[in-house]
């Protein structure tokens, strides 16, 4: 018998109700000893907040407005009157909880929700495309909220919205199937008035663990895994392999901020390699000659890369293997290589491919492999995955090549190699360790990232908007400006990143917001404009140049670095320096 949605929702409150993680992990693990086999796939999917595994490219397409429409559609109350009460809660999802309470179709709570009936339905949204499309989105989400209960409208929206916030983390998930299926082999239980676990034999239960940990790396896909622990146990988890085709998480690496804390981490010696300015590219090729890449955030882009896919199939030796590599983007007029913006576009084109691939050429850095003709290399040491490269790779500069390597112990060599590495216009050092398996996922150090610091900015904040769920009462991201010379202040981008949600841990969403809120003169849904007078130090990762703000320039991935409260507006950051330092990235 199909599971109604409403015992997820129960769960889905049940974990609201508690910040903390181990209590999370033993709800979750007592709701999934009763799921059916059937119903873990719906409900694995739902826990995360999706109905398609991380690595499918399908969407479900639905903004807030569309949303809007489907609430009305579905209880009578016009849009306007639904998007003042979304001003006033600030949650799409609560809107929806509220107007289901105060219904004015007699059709609502017709029938009783299954959990597959709700998943299939949102599954639908993806598939819909052409004429009609919108009206056809309306009704399927319509049909799921006239049967809806007020709860269960609440995270019906949220969920189609990609907006599901109940903090469940990829590590609950993980010691949720462990304590479900494996519980009695391993003994553990958990105390909640001492929010702590017991755990009878410690050795035994790290086992099951890292074998749930290692079938999730190579799959993406927690319903997978859960199936598999249900109903085959151990060996169930055991059998799970990596598969061409689909993406494996890629290995990360630590931060440091010296030479010396880099050898510190990995040992001497290591192997050193330029950090690229470009994005990640996993390769994979199956043994039918078929090959897929994926970006880092396990995002399908073969379409997009069609050059790609011709330099793996001409200029790898091999009927199957998943590679790990950098497309770094090149000046066709100097050959030099280009900051990661002057190719970031091609990741989502999805016309006039052929010409953006000639205008924006790439060079892909093969620097490590996984998995080669049926089998796993991820326990292999990275030495011998690096010698297995230089056999297999057929290099073509401009096209294909192994990233640029040496092995050393010697600081003046890695400082040298630095050098040459940030005049060559990548953006520093990657040092690994030589004896290290690949760990999908996770920053282990088993590799360090050493770049050159970049200087902070003082920007003025312009403008901002109001936050969603519990941010919804904090004005929670900000739109920052430099000055230009006619004393304009002109945008840099927004950032988000850097304040505490709790205002004894520092500089708080809660007090930025007090701050703003007089100096709003313009409201407009969501967003706000405000008098420039709020000036705060920014640091980022990079300038870009880009369109979409009045300065003609962009911070990549900016951060709060403190509230300047010695300073003026007039004495923001010029439009002159931060230019400055953009043209003197690839120069230092």
């Amino acid at each position: 018998m199909a599971m109604e949605y409403s015992k997820l929702v129960e769960l889905y409150e049940e974990l609201s109700r508690t910040k903390k993680r181990l209590e999370k992990t033993h709800i979750i693990s007592e709701f999934l000893k009763e799921v059916s086999i059937d119903d873990m796939e719906h409900v694995m999917l739902l826990l995360e907040g999706r109905v398609f595994p991380s690595y499918d490219a399908r969407e479900i397409g639905v903004a807030s407005r569309l949303m809007l429409k489907s609430l009305s559609a579905a209880t009578g109350i016009s849009q306007n009157k639904i998007e003042n009460e979304w001003k006033k809660q600030g949650d799409l999802g609560l809107v929806a909880e509220v107007l289901v309470k105060t219904k004015k179709q007699a059709t609502l709570h017709s029938a009783k929700l299954t959990l597959k009936k709700v998943f299939d339905n949102i599954r639908k949204l993806a598939e819909l495309e052409g004429q009609g499309t919108v009206e056809r989105k309306t009704q399927l989400i319509a049909e799921l909220l006239t049967s809806a209960k007020p709860l269960e409208s609440k995270y019906i929206v949220k969920t189609i919205l990609e907006e599901m916030r109940i903090g469940v983390g990829e590590g609950a998930m993980r010691d949720a199937i462990t304590w479900a299926f494996f519980g009695k082999e391993t003994g553990v239980s958990y105390t909640k008035d001492g929010n702590e676990i017991i755990v009878e034999d410690r050795d035994v239960y790290n086992k099951y663990l890292d074998a749930v940990q290692s079938a999730y790396d190579v799959t993406n896909e927690f319903a997978q895994v859960a199936k598999a622990a249900k109903s085959k146990g151990l060996k169930g988890l055991e059998s799970i392999g990596m598969q061409v085709g689909i993406p494996v998480q890629a290995m990360l690496a630590l931060k440091v901020d010296t030479i010396e804390e880099g050898f510190e981490t990995v040992g001497r010696p290591c192997a050193i390699e330029y950090k690229l300015d470009g994005f990640r590219i996993q390769a994979h090729k199956d043994d039918r000659g078929n090959i897929k890449l994926f970006t880092r955030r396990l995002e399908d882009v073969t379409k997009q890369f069609p050059d790609v896919v011709q330099f793996v199939k001409k200029n790898m030796k091999g009927k199957s293997f998943i590679l790990d590599s950098e497309a770094v983007g090149y000046s066709k007029k100097t050959g030099k290589y280009l900051p990661f913006q002057n190719i970031s576009q091609r990741i989502k084109r999805k016309y006039d491919i052929g010409k953006i691939s000639e205008d924006f050429p790439v060079e892909v850095n093969v620097f490590d492999i996984i998995y080669y003709e049926g089998k796993s290399l991820i326990n292999e040491e990275f030495r011998k995955r690096r010698g297995l490269l230089e056999k297999i790779v057929k290099q073509e500069p401009k096209k294909i090549v192994l990233a640029k390597s040496k092995i050393t112990s010697d600081k003046k060599e890695v400082e040298k190699f630095f050098k040459d590495a940030v005049n060559s216009g990548n953006e520093g050092l990657m040092l690994k360790k030589l004896d290290a398996p690949y760990k999908p996922g996770a920053r282990v150090g088993y590799m360090t990232k050493f770049k050159a610091m970049m200087e902070t900015l003082d920007l003025v904040i312009v403008g901002a908007e109001w936050g969603e769920g519990k941010r919804s009462k904090w004005l929670s991201s900000y739109a920052i400006a430099c000055i230009d010379d006619d004393g304009n202040f002109v945008e840099v981008g927004r950032v988000s990143t850097g304040l505490k949600e709790k205002e004894d841990e520092g500089l708080s969403f809660m007090e930025m917001t007090r701050m703003l809120k007089p100096l709003v003169i313009l409201e407009k849904g969501k967003e706000v404009k405000v008098k420039p007078k709020i000036v705060i130090e920014v640091g980022y990762e990079e300038i870009q140049k880009s369109p979409s703000y009045s300065s003609g320039m962009a911070l990549r991935f900016p951060r709060i670095v403190k509230f300047r409260e010695d300073k003026g507006a007039e004495e923001a950051s010029t439009l002159d320096y931060v230019k400055k330092l953009y043209e003197g990235q690839k120069k230092s």
